[in-house]
This record gives structure tokens, C-alpha cells and sequence, in this order.
């Protein structure tokens, strides 16, 4: 999909671009009994208090119910109906009508169109929108909507333009090599859907100007150098001047930019190699 760069009539158009959804299904409204009511919480715990800075405002949402594991439908052949954008989303979401009349949506991969017939079962055939165990995927196909845990359903890559990639199959395992180069392993039991994730071109997106982060309900963001020595750690000196300290922190006076902040080294049994193509060692 084409990411359409505007005219710079005014300065607010200048760096702004938009997509032309010229891969949408055209005048389709989503699908009435999957869509819920999504509540703002605005970064606010149960408390009320802010948890997470920079959320609130932004246009109203509507939740899509995704079936991300599709095994209740196993061995039950689907068309796709349509292809339909996702506010709550980067990727975009195609709508499966089943034999059985049920209707499903599920995460859209690349070059997926309208018409299409998929299934989800134990061994398919392997072609874009299918879906099926590790075990009977060839090595060095791109799969998303990956299950990391028998029964989880899909949980990793699920993003825009996002694909792994099965590099071996020796033992109980799967290996699976994550858009991160992280190596990983899943049981050969669990499922995977064949293709990259769809809206590829989402890196390349400009917002443009500050309103349109507004409407996606993200608050600005100051840094913490321009501000007064009261209000952050980095704050106070004259001009722009370095942050002076050994390290950065965050408002709280922790470390941040660059600092491990992975605690749970019992999961590191799943993984082969870190992002940086390193060995894991268990300890």
C-alpha cells in the first residue's frame, strides 16, 4: 500500500503524509456484532492515578473482537469477505465468513484480497492466510501471528509489516527467528499464519503536525533538559547544555536509555539468541 505525500499548502502539511487504503475493501462498515465498546483510560490505573504518561483525549474507538488462535474453526474453510481498517491496530484486519455462516475477523496479511479461500488446520497448503502447526511448515517461510504456547493462541508478531521466519525444526521445538533477529523456540504443536503482516509501508508514515497526534490520543512529550531542576533530574543550567550526569534518568531519578530492564531469566529456556545474535547462556 502507497503512503501519498500532500501538497504543502500551509507548514502543518509540509512533513504530512497519509495512506490511500487503496487496499481496502471500498464502502464496507465494520462488521456490527464483532465491534465493542472501548473505555479511555487516559494512562489511569484503577485507582485513577497516572501510570503511563502522555495518553488521553483522541478520537473514540471501537474494539474489534480478533480471533487470533482460530482453532474452533479447525479444518472449516473461510472467504474472505472483506479487507478493514483498524483504529486500535497498525495492520489491517480481514473479515472470514466460514461454511457455517460464522464470521471471524482475523489479522490481514500482505497481498490478501477479497475472495480468497483460507483454512486453519493441522497440515495445509501452504499459501498466504492459511494457517497450521509449525511441523507442517517448510523452513524459511515468513509466518506471523505466532503461538509461543500451546492453546495461547497468537501472541507475538502481530504488527504492521512484521514477518518471522522458521529456521529449523530439530527435537520438540520449533526455531523461529523474530523481526527483533532473536532467536526462539516454540513447540512444534503450536500454530503459525503464513505471510508478512499487512500495511508494510506504516514505518514510513509522517504524522506532520502536532493536532494529528492528538486525535490518536497522545499527549505531548517535553524533555526533560528543558525543564526547571525541581521538575526532572536532567532539568536546570543555562541554554542547551548537556545533561551533566553519568547517565540518564528517568523523572524519578532511575536509570533509563539504555539500561537491561529484563528481570525473568527463567524464560531465557526459550530463547537461543538475543537481538544482537548472542548466545543465550542459562545460568
Amino acid at each position: 500500500m502507497a503512503v501519498q505525500r500532500v501538497k504543502p499548502v500551509r507548514n502543518a502539511r509540509r512533513q504530512f503524509s497519509r495512506y490511500t487504503f487503496e487496499e481496502l475493501t471500498k464502502g464496507k462498515k465494520p462488521e456490527k456484532a464483532l465491534l465493542v465498546g472501548k473505555i479511555s483510560k487516559a494512562g489511569r490505573n484503577m485507582n485513577g492515578r497516572i501510570t503511563v504518561r502522555h495518553q488521553g483525549g483522541g478520537h473514540k474507538k471501537r474494539l474489534r473482537e480478533i480471533d487470533f488462535n482460530q482453532v474452533e474453526k479447525l479444518n472449516i474453510e473461510g472467504t474472505v469477505t472483506s479487507i478493514e481498517y483498524d483504529p486500535n491496530r497498525t495492520c489491517y484486519l480481514m473479515l472470514v465468513t466460514y461454511k457455517d455462516g460464522n464470521k471471524r475477523y482475523h489479522i490481514a496479511p500482505e497481498g490478501m484480497k477479497a475472495g480468497t479461500k483460507i483454512i486453519c488446520a493441522k497440515k495445509a497448503k501452504v499459501k498466504i492466510g492459511n494457517r497450521m502447526q509449525l511441523n507442517s511448515i517448510p523452513i524459511g517461510f515468513t509466518i506471523h501471528n505466532v503461538e509461543i504456547f500451546k492453546g495461547k493462541g497468537g501472541q507475538i508478531v502481530r504488527s504492521a509489516g512484521s514477518g518471522a521466519k522458521l529456521i529449523s525444526l530439530d527435537g520438540p521445538y520449533a526455531q523461529i527467528e523474530l523481526p527483533s533477529k532473536e532467536v526462539r523456540l516454540a513447540p512444534k504443536e503450536c500454530y503459525a499464519s503464513i505471510g508478512q503482516v499487512s500495511n508494510i509501508e506504516h514505518s514510513n508514515l509522517k504524522v506532520g503536525k502536532a493536532g494529528r497526534s492528538r486525535w490518536m490520543g497522545i499527549r505531548p512529550t517535553v524533555r526533560g533538559k528543558v525543564m526547571n531542576p525541581v521538575d526532572h533530574p536532567h532539568g536546570g543550567g543555562e541554554g542547551k547544555n548537556p545533561i551533566g550526569l553519568k547517565h540518564p534518568k528517568t523523572p524519578w531519578g532511575l536509570p533509563a536509555l539504555g539500561v537491561k530492564t529484563r528481570r525473568r531469566s527463567t524464560t531465557n529456556k526459550w530463547r537461543i539468541k538475543d537481538r544482537k545474535g548472542k548466545d543465550i547462556i542459562i545460568k
